[in-house]
């Protein structure tokens, strides 16, 4: 759904981030999505992903994460926010 500028900025999918890979980087927005799978509501998931978007956010990015469970039963709301970040971000053409 983000592929071919459909929301107006280039999306890299799968990319190396320091010591990470982010699902979804779009560099022009500094932007990071991260849809996330069960393993990310236990205990040992939460904590990496909370160190993990710190050293995201200290490299200049945002984070939004959504779990697979709130893509699937809303993807129009989600690539909303989405959206609207981007439009925030990207200077008007």
């Amino acid at each position: 759904m983000v592929r071919n500028r459909r929301l107006g900025a280039k999306f890299r999918r799968q990319v190396p981030v320091g010591p990470y890979i982010v699902d979804f980087l779009c560099l022009s927005a500094n932007l990071v999505v991260e849809l996330d799978g069960e393993q990310h509501h236990t205990a040992e998931g939460k904590e990496y992903d909370f160190h993990r978007d710190q050293f995201l956010r200290e490299q200049g990015l945002t984070v939004l994460r959504f779990s697979n469970f709130e893509f699937s039963a809303n993807q129009d709301g989600v690539m909303l926010r989405i959206w609207e970040h981007v439009r925030k971000t990207e200077p008007s053409p």
